[in-house]
């Protein structure tokens, strides 16, 4: 019996998850199964109370190269890929105009 609720413990985490995603545009796909995404964030700043864009740079795998240059895709948080992968590419979500087909 207690063998029984050991295993229902131990598999009950794997099953679920909390990861980030986030939607951005992709600056670059030179690198091997890897795409550059850059996430914009609009927040109030802390003093001034003005509406401020802030951005930065994820690095995210792409397994099949199917994202473009200019393409909005939707990123997943995961484990430690590389040095500064720490994300990966769940879809495509709007392709890019003229940025792609140049």
């Amino acid at each position: 019996m207690a063998e029984e609720v050991k295993n229902l413990e131990t598999t009950a985490p794997v099953a679920g998850g909390n990861h980030k995603e986030r939607v951005g545009e992709v600056l670059s796909n030179k690198m091997a199964k890897t795409i550059v995404v850059r996430v914009r964030r609009r927040f109030p700043h802390p003093r001034f109370k003005k509406v401020v864009t802030g951005y930065k740079k994820f690095y995210a795998h792409d397994e099949k190269g199917e994202a473009k240059v200019g393409d909005t895709v939707r990123i997943q948080e995961t484990r430690p890929l590389s040095k500064l992968k720490r994300w990966r590419l769940l879809e495509v979500v709007e392709r890019g105009g003229a940025a792609g087909a140049a």
